[in-house]
This record gives C-alpha cells, structure tokens and sequence, in this order.
C-alpha cells in the first residue's frame, strides 16, 4: 500500500526515534508499504518517520544511482548505530522526498561503520562508502529528527524559509502521496 510522505513542518520528522523488537506489529507488511511507497514516489530511501511512525526504521535501494557500490545496494535497516565516520567530507547536492522541490550541498564523510539489524532481526555491523555511505547518512538523520537542511548554512536555511513554508502549507509541486502539517 502506498503511503503519504509526511510533509516538512510536521513533528514527527523532528522526533527522535524509538526502537523496536522483532514482535513490532505488521513489521513485514510496514516494511513493504515502504517499499512501494518509496517507489511510486522515485525515491532512493524511506526513513519510518516519514511515513508518520517514528521509530528507528529505513530502507534504501541506490540502484537507481549508476556509480553507488555495491551496484544491488538494497537494505532493511532496523535500530542502527553508526559506529564510525571517517575521510575527507565531500559535497553532494541532496534532496528529500519530505522536502520536495529543494535541494541543497551537504558535507559529509565519505565512509562508515554501522551496526544494524535486517528485517529478519539479524544483526550485522558493515562499511560502506561513497554514495551508499551518504545515503544512509541522510536517512539515518531521519531516525534522529534531523533533516538535510539542518547541515546547510543558517544563511541558506534563511534564503529558503518562504519555500519550506510553502511546503509546509501544501503550496508545493509533487507527484506523489503527502500529508502536510495541521496547522491550529
């Protein structure tokens, strides 16, 4: 089932996340729904909290990116701890399916360790680089309350108001399913 992608402004996305067991109710089919969510929305990676659950849940698939390695760069990533950052911070332009229309250059390290579980409750601890590194980056920034606008300078951030405010308003061009925040 495709789900709405919880638009900038709305409290979830500045939440930080809870973990969960592998006893999580409808895990299989939430991590489905997420899947085909991020899909129909041509994304390359869901956080939890973006679909309005705020626990310690993303998935990624970057093989729509040509130059990401491993090239079947597709995971489950259940209550993750990066271990360990590492190298050269490198600049990348990166958006966010939360924040449509926008996209700004991000620094971030080009390696990590993470440790995490599957969505069969298998833990693994791995390192990945590159372009899957950032990617995991960005969304575990999600299961932290964090956004890709929070590592961009207050002087951007300012020159960007009005559209985020836009975005929060529902003001925004997207071709895919949102819920955009209540406003009181």
């Amino acid at each position: 089932m495709i789900l709405p992608i919880y638009a900038f402004g709305s409290p979830v996305l500045r939440k930080k996340c809870e973990e969960i067991t592998e006893n999580y109710p409808n895990l299989k089919e939430l991590i489905a729904n997420m899947y085909e969510t991020m899909y129909d929305s041509n994304g390359i990676g869901l956080a939890a909290p973006q679909i309005g659950v705020a626990i310690r849940l993303f998935i990624l698939d970057g093989s729509p990116i040509e130059d990401i390695k491993p090239t079947k760069f597709k995971q489950t990533i259940i209550n993750p701890t990066i271990l360990n950052e590492w190298g050269e911070p490198w600049r990348y332009e990166e958006g966010c399916l939360s924040i449509p229309t926008i996209r700004e250059n991000v620094m971030r390290k080009p390696e990590l360790t993470i440790r995490y579980y599957d969505e069969d409750f298998k833990v693994h601890e791995e390192n990945f680089d590159g372009m899957a590194a950032r990617i995991i980056q960005h969304e575990f920034d999600h299961i932290e309350g964090k956004l890709f606008t929070d590592h961009i300078s207050p002087l951007k951030r300012n020159l960007l108001k009005a559209k985020l405010a836009n975005i929060s308003a529902g003001r925004v061009n997207h071709d895919y399913k949102m819920r955009f925040p209540v406003k009181k």
